[in-house]
C-alpha cells in the first residue's frame, strides 16, 4: 500500500511538471522553464515499472494529459499552432519510446550513485530516438518545410537536437539526484534509528 501510495504521488507529480511547463516554448525563456514532457515519460515509464495498477493507463492518460495542455493553450492562452499537423500523432511513438527506455531502466538497474552512468546511455539514446522520431515526421509531414532536402534536414538537427537533448537530460539528472540523495537520506535515518 505504502508502494502503491508513493507511485500515485510520484504520478501526480510528473503531470503537474509537464502542465506546468508544456505551455510555452519547448526550450524555455527567460520566464519559463523549457518543456519537460519528455523527461516525464522517461521518468514515469521508470517510476511505474512495478505499479500495482496498469501501466498502459498511466502512458494514456500522460498522453491525454499533454493533449489537453496544447488544445488548452493554443485555445485559451494564444500558443501557436504550428505543431498541430498529421506529424503530431507521431508524438505517441516519441513518448512511448521515451516511456519504455524508462521501464527497461527500472527492470535492469536502481538509480543509485553506480548507476547513474547507464542511466545516463539509457536516457540519451531513448532522447535521441525521440528527436528522429517527432523531428522527422515534422520535416516530412508538417506542411511547413517549402523544399525538403537534406541540407535543410541537417540544419535542424544541428539547431534543436542540442537543445531538446540537453533539456531533457537536465531533468532527468535532476530526479536521478533528488532520488538518490532522499534514498540516501531514508538509509541513515534507518540506521540512525537502529542505533537508538
Amino acid at each position: 500500500m505504502q508502494l502503491q501510495n508513493r507511485q500515485v504521488g510520484i504520478f501526480a507529480a510528473l503531470v503537474l511538471l509537464m502542465a506546468a511547463t508544456r505551455f510555452y516554448s519547448h526550450f524555455g525563456s527567460a520566464v519559463s522553464l523549457p518543456d519537460a514532457s519528455l523527461a516525464v515519460f522517461f521518468l514515469a515509464g521508470f517510476y511505474l515499472a512495478r505499479m500495482a495498477w496498469p501501466a498502459a493507463a498511466a502512458f494514456i492518460f500522460l498522453l491525454l494529459a499533454a493533449g489537453g495542455v496544447d488544445y488548452y493553450a493554443i485555445a485559451f492562452r494564444g500558443v501557436s499552432d504550428a505543431c498541430i499537423s498529421p506529424a503530431y500523432w507521431f508524438l505517441i511513438p516519441t513518448y512511448a519510446c521515451l516511456w519504455y527506455a524508462g521501464r527497461w531502466f527500472a527492470t535492469r538497474q536502481q538509480m543509485s550513485w553506480t548507476g547513474l552512468g547507464l542511466l545516463a546511455a539509457v536516457a540519451w539514446g531513448s532522447i535521441t530516438a525521440a528527436f528522429l522520431i517527432s523531428n522527422t515526421s515534422y520535416y516530412l509531414l508538417s506542411g511547413h518545410i517549402s523544399s525538403p532536402g537534406l541540407v535543410q534536414y541537417a540544419a535542424g538537427i544541428a539547431k534543436y537536437y542540442p537543445p531538446y537533448l540537453s533539456c531533457t537530460l537536465l531533468y532527468i539528472a535532476c530526479a536521478a539526484m533528488l532520488h538518490v540523495l532522499l534514498v540516501n537520506a531514508g538509509k541513515n535515518t534507518a540506521h540512525s534509528s537502529e542505533r537508538i
